[in-house]
């Protein structure tokens, strides 16, 4: 019997330090979210939302230098800009019938047209940061760590769009995206459809999707979708200079980056 109770108390001993271990465990956890909390609240409004909006700043300029500059686009793999889905599949064809050249000057061009537009965002930017509110400001501040970009994505993408057409458009124009894209195409009729007519090529040409590619008669479509991956690529890079902000102490390079982001 003796035994039995010794167990009985050892058992009960063993239960109560395991759940003051997870009372310690919480305890802790919910410290560590209050200081953090308290951190951001111990902040006056107009230190939050000016520190908030210099790191934003940065990241619209860090994107807007870097993707500004020659082959920003093009040589970064984070951002590049490949051909839309159906030309990707007619560009295997192309490619394989001695087309390099014609698909890479088309690829080239587009990812020039998306680099001359990329300075011209800034401002787009920079206004949707002034026009932040203190609310945005302490959710984006106290949020994950893209949590600015997504503000982005979610109150500027329309506007944006809009916004940025025009230049991408132009640029597009003077890349001479529309030249490269009909050469790109006449060079798929010309040999890819007349290869494809052939039994033995044309299964290789299905295997690579290009029997469902029909070509267009002008590059309006193109245009848009340059435009759509020029704006993402500028989010790309602004969501990994925050991130950087966020979690390197280096990159914050002012005494207010390191008092609102420490």
């Amino acid at each position: 019997m003796k035994k039995i109770y010794i167990m009985l108390a050892l058992s009960a001993s063993f239960a109560f330090a395991f759940n003051l271990g997870n009372l310690a465990k919480s305890v802790m956890s919910d410290s560590s979210a209050i200081s953090h909390e308290s951190s951001v609240s111990g902040l006056d409004n107009s230190t939050i939302s000016s520190g908030l909006k210099e790191a934003l700043k940065k990241g619209v300029n860090f994107a807007v230098s870097h993707l500004g500059k020659d082959n920003g686009y093009l040589n970064n793999s984070l951002v590049k800009i490949p051909l839309p889905e159906n030309l990707a599949k007619t560009e295997k064809i192309v490619r394989k019938f001695g087309g390099d050249k014609i698909a890479d000057n088309l690829i080239n061009s587009m990812n020039s047209a998306a680099s001359k537009a990329a300075p011209k965002t800034a401002n787009i930017f920079m206004n949707a940061i002034d026009k932040m509110s203190l609310t945005d400001a302490r959710k984006i501040l106290s949020g994950n760590k893209d949590a600015a970009t997504e503000y982005f994505k979610t109150h500027t993408s329309s506007s944006l769009e809009k916004m940025i057409a025009p230049i991408v458009d132009n640029t597009m124009k003077e890349n001479s995206v529309a030249k490269y894209y009909d050469i790109f195409n006449g060079y798929y009729k010309n040999y890819g459809e007349k290869y494809m007519k052939n039994s033995a090529v044309f299964s290789i040409a299905k295997s690579f999707g290009a029997d469902s590619y029909l070509p267009s008669d002008n590059p309006e479509n193109l245009n848009k979708y340059v435009t759509s991956k020029a704006i993402d690529g500028l989010f790309k890079m602004i969501a990994k200079e925050e991130a950087d902000i966020r979690a390197n102490p280096i990159a914050r390079t002012t005494s207010l980056l390191k008092k609102v982001f420490n």
